[in-house]
């Protein structure tokens, strides 16, 4: 009888390189070897690809284990507390389900179909009290891998006709199916071991729904605050009901379409909803033109407003208005006076980087029909400098302001409310994977800026993704506290804008190296894009805000 050979490991956590009996699973090397970390591990990065706990190692491998507060882990948590919500339901409401809709209000916004009550309060507290229920008991999340056939067949006798189309329209051989008890479900990526590490979550009502509350990455034993944002809603209901209407609202309708050749005509319905809500936004300028003169754009990372705006202004051209553009990277403040964040290096971003004291100053005067020499910035000199260019706004002119503080009142304080207009522009998808996989907009843009960083500035995916978590603190903390603060919310989210980012971002995301950690994030990308058909951009418009990202544009970006 052969002996098996113990097998090296190297648990990142603690700097070992320790020797196991091969099958031991990620659980029991957690165990064996007494890894702590701040919270409870719920999965581990292996070779720098996520694996649940009940993963049992073969090969030599490196693992880091990881709790609630890495991204990959916050998922984790997430799409287990989607599965013990769905499960509940169907305790207290047999042959419903649940669709979660979007993210808002720091929360998931969920509907029940095939509830024949009005979900008011008594039934959401029956809910929750049965999710708290099944977490008590701690009942394991199960996962079989089943032929994609009989993966249709569970899904088909299961009522999830959208998860059936979708393996349908996927061709995949094998398709990995999870359990909880008496039922079954697909998800986009791994879960926690059971429903006992799902302690912190709430249940509310939220308009004609209810809003799963999740717990804080960083204090994950206090839910998130609960900060309403009704304009957000809006938004992403008006994007839903018109996904509906044209029946597309899952990537399998998409993909049906695409198989059979109406791509086309999906691209020209897109991009005239974006011409029509631009031209409506220009009209409701024009409609108060007598009191405002500046309008403010504001939005995260490649959501693209720059696009928005040059659209924007062309409308406000029709209309009989000037547009003139002026540029807060010319505002910086020397760089010797520029402030730092927790860890001493320049945080440009900050609202303090910004000479809000000269800028105001040159606003007023503009708006007074003065002159002024507007500043420009070297930032390879990190000074302010001027070149002579002067500025004077005519009668009909209006002042376009695009940047990440354009809805701090903090920004413009010198100038009156009544002669601003604030728009904030997201993409802001409602497409769901299958009803319950619902498409985070974080992945629209990021995906768009892997795409537009390796075009246009030289960056791999690698670079990307790696500042992607600080770009997203910046969002968090200087942008998104002021959404609600618009008189208007642009979606810049396009139908078919995956399809088409498709083919540009794979061969990007494929050269991420497997010896990074940012390798976990790009194969996760890759998932999510192999469920969409490729589509091709000759169709595209050149004024698209796509364009932005892939090239094409009639539009300058310099």
């Amino acid at each position: 009888m052969t002996m098996r050979k113990d097998v090296e490991i190297v648990i990142e956590n603690t700097n070992q390189k320790v020797h196991i009996t091969p099958g031991l699973s990620l659980h029991d090397i957690a165990r064996v070897f007494d890894i702590k970390l701040s919270h409870q591990i719920l999965g581990a990065m292996v070779n720098n690809q996520l694996k649940e706990l009940d993963y049992e190692i073969f090969t030599p491998k490196t693992i880091r284990f990881i709790d609630i507060t890495h991204q990959a882990g916050m998922r984790m948590y997430q799409r287990s507390l989607f599965f013990l919500l769905q499960k509940a339901v169907r305790d207290i409401i047999p042959n419903s389900k649940v669709r979660i809709e979007h993210s808002v209000s720091r929360g998931f916004y969920c509907e029940i179909d095939g509830c024949n009550q009005s979900l008011e309060l008594p039934l959401i507290f029956s809910i929750c009290d049965r999710m708290r229920e099944i977490v008590a008991a701690d009942l394991p999340f199960r996962r079989d891998k089943v032929l994609t056939s009989d993966a249709v067949t569970i899904f088909q006798n299961a009522g999830y006709h959208d998860k059936a189309k979708l393996f349908i329209s996927r061709p995949k051989l094998y398709t990995s199916v999870y359990y909880l008890n008496d039922i079954s479900d697909y998800f986009f990526g791994s879960l926690v071991p059971s429903t006992g590490y799902l302690k912190v979550f709430d249940l509310v009502k939220y308009y004609d729904g209810m809003l799963l509350r999740t717990p804080k990455r960083f204090k994950p034993d206090e839910v998130e605050d609960l900060i309403l944002q009704n304009k957000m809603f809006d938004i992403f209901q008006e994007y839903k009901d018109w996904v509906e209407i044209l029946g597309v609202e899952s990537v399998a309708a998409i993909n049906k379409e695409v198989k059979n050749g109406n791509e086309g005509e999906l691209i020209k319905i897109s991009e005239a909803l974006h011409e029509k809500k631009v031209a409506s936004i220009a009209d409701k300028i024009h409609s108060n033109a007598d009191r405002i003169k500046v309008i403010l754009i504001a939005g995260p990372s490649s959501s693209g407003k720059t696009t928005f705006a040059k659209r924007l202004a062309v409308h406000l051209k029709v209309n009989g208005l000037k547009p003139y553009n002026i540029s807060l990277d010319n505002y910086f403040v020397n760089r010797e006076d520029t402030p730092r964040d927790e860890n001493g290096a320049f945080d440009f971003e900050a609202l303090e980087a910004l000479d809000i004291n000269y800028f105001n100053n040159d606003l007023v005067k503009l708006l007074n029909g003065e002159e002024v020499d507007l500043p420009k910035f070297s930032f390879e000199q990190g000074k302010r400098f001027f070149d002579n260019t002067k500025l004077k706004i005519d009668n009909n002119g209006i002042i376009l302001i695009e940047g990440i503080h354009a809805l701090n009142p903090k920004l413009t304080p010198l100038i009156p409310n009544e002669k601003k207009f604030k728009i904030y522009v997201s993409a802001l998808t409602s497409l769901s994977i299958d009803g319950v996989n619902r498409i985070p907009t974080t992945d629209n843009r990021l995906i768009r800026r892997i795409v537009r960083d390796f075009r246009y500035r030289g960056y791999s995916a690698f670079d990307t993704i790696s500042r992607w978590e600080s770009v997203r603190r910046g969002e968090e903390k200087y942008i998104f506290p002021f959404q609600e603060e618009a008189d208007e919310m642009f979606n810049s989210a396009l139908l078919l804008e995956f399809g088409i980012l498709k083919r540009y971002a794979e061969p990007i995301l494929q050269e991420v190296p497997s010896t990074h950690p940012e390798f976990d994030e790009a194969m996760r990308l890759l998932k999510f894009l192999s469920y969409f058909a490729p589509i091709s951009d000759k169709e595209v418009p050149p004024t698209s805000i796509i364009r932005e990202f892939l090239g094409g544009s009639t539009f300058s970006y310099k």
